[in-house]
């Protein structure tokens, strides 16, 4: 445990050095001027001297950036380690020259509030703990280092093996009970340990600064159309490529068609968020909701954008909770993918705000609460928040899964610029009648609903028109569109996007002739 116990600090020490070399290093205009400008005590003239001189400011800036990293990265991997400890100590020692905590009051490159002792000068005890620790107390590279040496210049001669007494060890064996060979296995394991910690602190090092893996890169320049010589974007990722085929870009028969709520260019079929943000609505199976959230990583996001906006899909409609990964959607250049915000969260308004905020084209009422506000007769409070979010200037509209809602507001003379309403039937297995509502029901009444939102004069969205997976798009989408949506709200997985985009594109064919008038 002692041994551990003084690695682990070593290490510790050793990343803090690196961590800060590597930040200096990556960073041109870093310079220790304004730190040594500013410095205190006694020796303050002679490190105000230093940032008076640009040669020996820029040789004192050397120093430091490569003094922290070398000596960060020998204590990290333990080689070295006495004289890597020694040059932090100085180092250590000069930083608690510069700034003093004597009972003057401190000021400038500073924090906390000290007398005599600070966090440099207690890092630099800790390396002087580790600089006199003797070396079999300390795994690392120069125990290694120290064996194989030790191997070439020492070998003993072959000595012939003693003849073992019956139940006792020879003493070969005793003497590696004793001392286990320094080059075995597991000891070579254990004295490597510094490398997986030098090598999480690379890669967290070249991730904050933005690095991106060869994955990744590949992936951008595939979303930006920058090698042609391989597919850019296609619809097949899945690990189950032996067992399904799906269809890929060169499959798709058509652009989705577009058309205008209000002044909004919104393509007729809009991706669906819930999926991507983590609400998989899977009924009892509890773990699908992690197992969505972990395929939607940032970048399976933004592929999953990508696509489909090649197939003419140009929105998206989620939660605010996902305005920052949109954002950076855009912001890499990647795409143009407008976003629609249902405002939830614990204020509507507050949410509204921040959606406009991030770029929304449109925001509405989330179904939930607005099922919940009509359930206590609030609909002064869900016309506030329509009047909120018109004040941003972007349409507002209300959702619902409940038809009560919709009559609700309707009957308190509420006029949004859209319905969000599900709209599905019941006939799949968790959905018959004579079953519980439990996160398998979202279009209480589909029958009513339907001839309901046949006067109604507004732009319809209708979602949760695969009841969250239980019917197939073919069917859904055809009820759907047929009993008068004017657009489908559909949480796709990008390998599911071209196959479901063809079939909307039949299903809108054959609902051109219906009894409700499209309303956009």
């Amino acid at each position: 445990m002692q041994t551990v116990m003084f690695t682990l600090l070593r290490i510790a020490i050793g990343w803090h050095f690196l961590y800060e070399g590597l930040v200096k290093l990556a960073d041109p205009a870093w310079s220790a001027a304004g730190y040594l400008q500013n410095a205190q005590g006694p020796l303050a003239g002679a490190f105000k001297s230093i940032a008076a001189n640009p040669a020996a400011l820029q040789a004192v800036d050397a120093a430091n950036m490569w003094g922290l990293t070398l000596v960060g990265a020998a204590l990290v991997l333990g080689a070295f380690t006495r004289l890597a400890a020694v040059g932090g100590m100085l180092l250590l020692a000069l930083y608690y020259a510069a700034y003093p905590p004597f009972f003057a009051a401190q000021a400038g490159a500073v924090e906390g509030h000290y007398l005599f002792v600070n966090k440099n000068l207690v890092e630099l005890l800790a390396l002087a703990a580790v600089a006199v620790t003797p070396k079999g107390l300390l795994l690392g590279l120069d125990p290694l280092a120290a064996a194989l040496w030790r191997r070439q210049r020492q070998a003993a001669p072959e000595r012939r093996p003693e003849a073992p007494r019956p139940g006792s060890p020879t003493d070969r064996e005793l003497a590696k009970a004793v001392n286990p060979d320094p080059l075995g296995r597991r000891a070579v394991l254990a004295n490597l340990i510094g490398l997986p910690a030098l090598g999480a602190l690379v890669l967290a090092f070249l991730r904050k600064l933005g690095w991106r893996s060869r994955e990744a890169e590949t992936l951008a320049a595939h979303l930006a159309g920058k090698t042609p010589a391989q597919p850019k974007v296609d619809a097949v990722t899945s690990a189950t490529i032996k067992s399904f085929q799906f269809p890929a870009l060169a499959d798709l028969k058509g652009q989705v068609p577009h058309a205008k709520l209000g002044k909004l260019d919104l393509s007729r079929v809009i991706l669906g968020g819930n999926h991507i943000g983590g609400w998989a609505h899977a009924r009892d199976l509890i773990y699908v909701d992690a197992l969505v959230k972990q395929y939607h990583h940032k970048w399976k996001v933004f592929e999953t954008f990508s696509l489909a906006e090649k197939c003419g899909v140009n929105a998206f409609l989620t939660n605010p909770v996902l305005c920052e990964i949109i954002k950076e959607y855009w912001d890499r250049g990647l795409g143009k993918i407008q976003f629609i915000s249902d405002c939830g969260g614990s204020d509507l308004v507050t949410m509204a705000k921040k959606s406009v905020d991030f770029g929304a084209a449109a925001c509405y009422v989330h179904g939930g609460m607005a099922d919940a506000m009509a359930a206590r007769k609030q609909f002064d409070q869900i016309g506030k928040v329509l009047d909120a979010i018109r004040a941003q200037g972007v349409p507002a509209g209300i959702g619902g899964h409940k038809l009560a809602t919709v009559k609700g507001c309707v009957e308190a003379g509420l006029k949004p610029d859209f319905w969000m309403k599900t709209l599905h039937h019941h006939r799949y297995w968790s959905g018959r009648d004579g079953k519980d509502e439990c996160d398998n029901l979202w279009c209480d009444k589909p029958d009513e609903t339907i001839a309901f939102m046949r006067e109604r004069p507004e732009p319809w969205i209708a979602f949760k028109t695969l009841a969250a997976g239980a019917i197939r798009p073919a069917d859904a989408f055809r009820y759907a569109l047929k009993n008068g949506a004017d657009f489908l709200c559909v949480g796709m997985y990008d390998f599911q996007i071209v196959g479901d985009i063809n079939i909307a594109l039949e299903a809108l064919a054959e609902s051109q002739q219906r009894e409700r008038p499209w309303r956009a």
